[in-house]
């Protein structure tokens, strides 16, 4: 029986045709940047976001922590989410890369706004950590795949604009976001001094990420990408798969968004099942009653074929993704109710 796997939308296959692009890419040595499919890559990345330049990279982990390595100086201070990806899910980056320090925006949801960020800003002082980045995560992963109002970007970029502050963007699923609220990509990375893209989730690509921005900028990353060896070769095989998921896997974002609304719908109210985060993207998380449990729910779930991740105490999330369709999706729900009904003692 093939699992229905909900785990993340990290967790596809290429397509046919993805693997046929990447077996007849033209490569060459990317790290003398002579790997014309990477080069390609990054360039056209770079246009779509409105930026001079683009550097190809094997993971988002690196392209956050490449952008935040590039600017800060050791001792500085990047203001961020508390639930944000940069600080929770990059083994510690921040402190031991960039050897800075963090100040956390705490509210009641996963985005931040100019008066948030500016009450954490440090005055220019010998004893204070100097505050010199900003890193928002669109969408966010933890609060379930909710995105930015542009508006709110637009004032936090001017506001750091105005304070001398970096302003970097998480974008591991920036195109989900843009997909769900309808923005113009060139417009929307103007607002950022850099930009971190991922291929590998929802585009479907095997593997990599892409971090944009000035040239300048992109020079010194390429520096930085070497001392964490990120240097890769005959990356373009790689490539291809990317150019590929830009050219053809964005406008398809909008069906994960539907089963994962769909999905949302139907395990909300069961029995067992406390909270549903209302979908704005492709992720679904809920809260199961702690007499259940996240891993005694999940376990229940995996002998019906389903798989999901657990995302804290009672909490467990799904992704939905282009390997999984609406009789998928249909199954999923049908498990979740199953094993709903059974810790309830129905079956």
């Amino acid at each position: 029986m093939k699992a229905v796997d909900l785990r993340s939308d990290t967790v596809t296959k290429p397509v046919p045709e993805m693997l046929r692009a990447m077996a007849e890419a033209e490569v060459g040595d990317d790290v003398f940047g002579e790997d014309p499919s990477v080069n390609r890559l990054q360039a056209k990345a770079a246009e779509m976001f409105g930026h001079e330049a683009g550097l190809f990279c094997p993971s988002g982990t690196m392209t956050n922590q490449i952008a935040i390595q590039v600017h800060t100086r050791p001792g500085d201070e990047v203001i961020c989410h508390a639930l944000s990806h940069v600080y929770n899910y990059e083994g510690g980056g921040i402190a031991r890369n960039a050897m800075s320090s963090v100040r956390l925006v705490h509210n009641d949801n996963t985005s931040m706004t100019p008066d948030e960020i500016d009450a954490l800003v440090h005055a220019d002082s010998d004893w204070l950590a100097r505050t010199s980045t900003v890193v928002a995560e669109d969408t966010s992963n933890r609060g379930g795949g909710t995105c930015y109002d542009f508006s709110v970007l637009a004032a936090i970029s001017d506001y750091c604009k105005n304070r001398g502050l970096a302003f970097h963007v998480d974008g591991a699923r920036v195109f989900n976001a843009a997909v769900a609220k309808g923005h113009d990509l060139r417009a929307y990375g103007r607002l950022f001094d850099s930009v971190s893209i991922c291929l590998s989730k929802g585009l479907g690509a095997p593997v990599g990420s892409l971090l944009l921005g000035s040239e300048p900028f992109i020079k010194e990353a390429r520096r930085v990408r070497k001392v964490m060896g990120g240097g890769m070769r005959q990356a373009g095989f790689l490539a291809a798969a990317g150019i590929y998921a830009l050219d053809r896997h964005i406008d398809r974002l909008a069906d994960d968004h539907r089963r994962a609304e769909t999905l949302a719908e139907a395990i909300g109210g069961l029995p067992g099942i406390t909270h549903v985060i209302p979908p704005e993207t492709n992720i679904v998380i809920f809260d199961v009653v702690p007499a259940a449990g996240e891993a005694k729910f999940l376990a229940a779930l995996e002998e019906k074929g389903v798989r999901a991740v657990p995302f804290g105490k009672n909490r467990i999330r799904m992704v939905t993704h282009l390997d999984v369709n609406d009789t998928d999706i249909a199954k999923a729900a049908e498990a979740v109710e199953e094993v709903c009904a059974s810790l309830a003692g129905g079956k």
